[in-house]
């Protein structure tokens, strides 16, 4: 995670405690993340919703995973595709711009995802 950047050129804010594909709470993206978890969302019950109807359920914990369930209001590393899959269907999150990784402009425009900032 050494140097990496947010969406902005600087050092990459920590999202949460315990997410992103590394579990590290920081949303950098690396070489084995197909998935480019790199958007720092503070979920809503909208998108958690939304996310359950895609087939990926945040809200139901997983001790074995030490995953308690998100609930609205947390923050969660989310894939750039689905963050834009949300933004299409209307129920995207906000995001904190510092803390979202610059991997994510490979899917999301600066511009929208501005749109969404929390900052």
């Amino acid at each position: 995670m050494a140097n990496a950047k947010n969406v902005y050129g600087r050092p990459l804010q920590l999202c949460c405690g315990n997410a992103g594909f590394t579990r590290e709470g920081f949303c950098y993206v690396p070489d084995a993340d197909l998935g480019n978890h790199s958007v720092c969302a503070i979920v809503t019950d909208e998108f958690l919703q939304f996310s359950l109807r895609q087939g990926n359920d945040l809200i139901t914990p997983w001790p074995s995973m030490t995953f308690p369930g998100l609930l609205a209001g947390d923050r969660w590393c989310l894939c750039a595709a689905r963050w834009l899959q949300a933004y299409e269907a209307g129920v995207a999150p906000k995001v904190r711009l510092e803390a979202t990784h610059e991997k994510a402009l490979d899917i999301i425009p600066l511009s929208l995802l501005e749109e969404y900032a929390a900052d």
